[in-house]
């Protein structure tokens, strides 16, 4: 909570103004009792309009009074309480941006939506009703308990017993649906993520016709969520109409007492009306601290939800020492008896590597699916970092680097293709922001998509739909590659970025890339891709088991010699791939 309250220094003058009107509305309200009484006992009962005229319009004055402080209140709380909400949902949301990959892994993005969303849009209505009438409502019963004994202490005396036990009870209510709250978040939580799911994996639902599957895995995520809501809501509700029974057992043993001294001349009418009224007020102020209760228990448990991202621990940040304008200016790169697991876990995904690529060079990694060459690649831009050993760029430790000044020297290419809504310029700028156009259409020459770009509708206008959606697979990996390009990086990474193109345009792309200045590293399982690089690393169950050119592997490497036989054999994939390769480029 701590960390959520922070947010509310900068709006402090709009929730002190806020809460100033609340007390005029308040006074408005406590003495408007009093002026009824009045108007009864000196104007109606004693038939002198003159009194009923004056008291009457002072209750008119005072009326507009508390409705302009009334609005100008709401003026001042919703400025407040939406400026909170956006400022609270700008640093969540940049917390989540420096978030590294094993912190991502502490929530699901389900979850980290419906925080972003659901839960700020609780600590904003909670803030709100804070200013406007929950501070309000607690002053209004103490308020309407003292203006009661200036009337009749007898009376008052009456009115005051019930409010001790109904004041226990609300508070128990607030610890026990804070509870529940929390509980339906989480429920809200798990019903987001089988939505995400379902709609980012609609075709793959179609085509194995599982929408049967799908709706019933919704259905009961969505009826555990109705089921625990429910609960919760029923045992809030449980609390108004109890509150109101008692308070009202309290206004009729006050009517009851009060006509004997009535009739007995011992107390005024306009007394008991006052009193009465005062009562319901008391009342209705209750009524609402339950929903008030309610609304502070979802805020609280949404702050909770708030407070652990604000307040989760970054565990890949710059060291204090890094160098924030250290250039790459060759390209090699040396790995040092390099070892790493993921975090949380026990079991090593590479051990003891050492290589060294030189400036210049491209450098293919095989091996098996979880050999650890996807780990070996988010190691050099530091999305996670050596457990053991180090990585040197240029001589230079990358520890030693920013993380900013590290990654902008990077192009990386990931292994499945994300592109963004927007046009394919927009989405090939994301790379470099200040690309000229000149710049993006060599880029797209060179990743061999420039002409199927020009094919588009709208050329580098088309739009793209989510995740590339309009585009095929291949269409998908020449833009991200291109992406990558456009920043003319001194690191290309290509995270086996080829897997869609057919063998004329991957050889046409690896032609084109000879031509930058740059290390290249590509996660590859076709031999025809590494028999072009300068040096191939393979790895075996998280080991580097053999390094070289592919002529010398075919020598030292039986592993490598096995993978070239399968591929190379009649029968084998290249025999098949040759007989399907055709003219036109892939995808």
């Amino acid at each position: 909570m701590e960390k959520v309250i922070s947010y509310l220094k900068p709006y402090r003058w709009a929730m002190l103004m806020a809460w100033a009107l609340m007390l005029v509305e308040l006074a408005v309200e406590l003495w408007h009792p009093m002026f009824m009484a009045n108007i009864i006992d000196e104007g109606i009962l004693k038939q002198d309009l003159n009194a009923v005229m004056k008291w009457g319009g002072i209750m008119i004055g005072m009326s507009l009074l508390g409705f302009i402080a009334g609005i100008t209140n709401s003026f001042f709380s919703a400025h407040a309480s939406q400026g909170v909400g956006f400022d609270v949902r700008a640093a969540v949301f940049k917390k989540v941006q420096s978030f590294s990959f094993n912190n991502l892994a502490q929530f699901q993005t389900s979850s980290l939506i419906t925080r972003l969303t659901n839960d700020i849009t609780q600590i904003q209505n909670t803030l709100f009703m804070s200013l406007r009438v929950a501070l309000r409502t607690p002053l209004l019963i103490i308020g309407g308990v003292t203006m009661a004994f200036f009337v009749n202490i007898k009376l008052a005396l009456i009115l005051i017993v019930p409010i001790p036990v109904l004041v226990a009870l609300l508070f128990w209510m607030m610890r026990k649906t804070g509870k529940l709250f929390r509980l339906v978040q989480d429920k809200l939580d798990r019903v987001n993520n089988v939505m995400q799911e379902n709609l980012t994996s609609m075709r793959l639902i179609k085509a194995f016709i599982r929408k049967d599957f799908e709706e019933k895995r919704f259905g009961t995520a969505n009826e555990d969520l109705r089921k625990h809501t429910v609960k919760t809501l029923r045992l809030v509700e449980l609390l108004g109409p109890l509150l109101l029974l008692i308070m009202n057992l309290a206004i009729l043993f006050i009517l009851w007492f009060a006509a004997a001294d009535v009739h007995q001349a011992r107390i005024n009418v306009g007394e008991v009306v006052a009193i009465v009224n005062y009562g319901f007020r008391i009342t209705m102020a209750l009524s609402m601290l339950s929903w008030i209760i309610m609304a502070f228990s979802r805020g609280k448990a949404s702050s909770g939800r708030i407070n652990e991202i604000l307040q989760t621990s970054v565990d890949l940040e710059d060291n204090a020492s890094a160098l924030s304008d250290k250039r790459i200016r060759a390209g090699k790169v040396k790995f040092q008896n390099v070892s790493f697991k993921y975090p949380g876990t026990d079991n090593f995904v590479l051990r003891n590597i050492s290589f060294t690529a030189n400036p210049g060079e491209t450098i293919a990694v095989m091996g098996a699916t979880g050999a650890g060459k996807s780990a070996l690649f988010q190691l050099i831009p530091r999305l996670y970092d050596v457990n053991e050993g180090f990585i040197e760029i240029d001589d230079f430790d990358i520890r030693n680097m920013t993380l900013t000044s590290l990654r902008k020297q990077i192009g990386f290419v990931p292994q499945e293709s994300i592109l963004f809504t927007g046009s394919v310029e927009s989405n090939i700028a994301w790379g470099k922001e200040d690309a000229s156009h000149e710049e993006m259409i060599k880029s797209t020459k060179d990743a061999q998509i420039h002409e199927t770009i020009q094919r588009l509708p709208k050329g580098y206008q088309t739009k793209v739909g989510q995740k590339g959606v309009n585009l095929s697979g291949g269409q998908k990996q020449r833009l991200s590659i291109a992406r990558a390009l456009v920043r003319t990086p001194k690191l290309l990474f290509l995270d086996d970025s080829t897997s869609a193109l057919d063998m004329k345009t991957e050889a046409k792309l690896l032609e084109a890339l000879e031509k930058y200045d740059s290390t290249i590293f590509i996660i590859t399982q076709k031999i025809t891709t590494a028999m072009k690089t300068d040096q191939i690393l393979l790895l075996d169950e998280g080991e580097l088991v053999a390094c070289g050119t592919h002529e010398e592997l075919m020598k030292s490497s039986a592993l490598y010699q096995k993978i070239y036989t399968s591929q190379f054999t009649k029968g084998g994939l290249a025999d098949v791939q040759k007989k399907k390769n055709g003219a036109a480029a892939g995808g």
